[in-house]
């Protein structure tokens, strides 16, 4: 049976809406596309770039003894990537004995496309999910790896400590704003006036409310889009009227899941 193409998948709700999509690239562009596939009107403005960190010796002696650990945990797909990319240098093969895991679906793809078998949380795709896993309750001992961002969350980190685990935090890239110019902004914001904004994750909301107000702009979409209830009602403390989290971070059940917030919201004003 033939596969639908991908441009019939149009969502009513969606066509002719503002979409800003601030995702870090190459997610960006992957999503940003999901949504002009339903039908929407995009632009893609990045609110974080990711940029590797160079290897040091403290970071090498931890890779070199990586069959000491016996968890090793990824925050997200780049730190997936990030973390896989650094253990190829160091191992022809990788060591047995080590579980994986993703904090959502998306790192725990990338994992398994290099052959592993990670566990992720049946539900949900936060740190506080991840750490409802059975196989982190009890860690008395055990030493685990935890790959993430230059001063990332310290939820996952402090939790596992609590429980026992000897925790190495490996920092494998820096987050940042990058720069827009004026020109660029008044085009994105005031021209395009964006009707839903997405931004998955605090830090990216951080960095939106960073540049409004470098900028002087009026930040009102009628939907934000955030990955969590943690980051909604920091988004409510922030000022904007309506923050939303989707049922799913997957592309396509991401678009699904705001088209149905806007068929939502037109039934309720109609």
């Amino acid at each position: 049976m033939a596969t639908p193409r991908a441009d019939t998948l149009r969502q009513p709700e969606l066509e002719g809406r503002r979409v800003l999509v601030c995702r870090p690239e190459p997610e960006g562009s992957r999503l940003a596309e999901a949504f002009r596939r339903a039908g929407a009107e995009v632009r893609l403005m990045p609110m974080m770039v990711r940029e590797p960190l160079p290897e040091t010796p403290e970071q090498r002696s931890v890779l070199q003894v990586l069959d000491n650990f016996s968890h090793v945990i990824a925050v997200s797909p780049y730190a997936a990537r990030r973390l896989l990319d650094e253990i190829d240098h160091w191992w022809p093969q990788f060591p047995t004995g080590l579980q994986y895991y993703g904090v959502g679906a998306g790192t725990a793809a990338v994992f398994r496309e290099h052959g592993l078998k990670p566990r992720m949380p049946a539900e949900g795709w936060t740190s506080e999910a991840l750490l409802a896993l059975p196989s982190l309750q009890n860690l008395s001992g055990e030493k685990v790896l935890l790959a993430r961002g230059e001063h990332g969350r310290e939820l996952i980190r402090q939790t596992l400590a609590q429980r026992g685990a000897q925790i190495t935090t490996l920092a494998l890239y820096r987050r940042s704003l990058p720069y827009y110019s004026p020109e660029q902004v008044q085009e994105t914001f005031t021209d395009f006036h964006p009707e839903v904004v997405i931004a998955l994750s605090g830090e990216t909301l951080n960095n939106l409310v960073e540049l409004g107000a470098r900028h002087h702009l009026k930040l009102d979409p009628d939907l934000i889009v955030i990955p969590a209830q943690r980051v909604a009602e920091q988004a409510l403390a922030m000022g904007f009227r309506k923050p939303f989290v989707p049922d799913s971070l997957s592309d396509d059940d991401l678009v699904t899941s705001v088209a149905s917030c806007l068929s939502q919201e037109a039934g309720n004003n109609g």
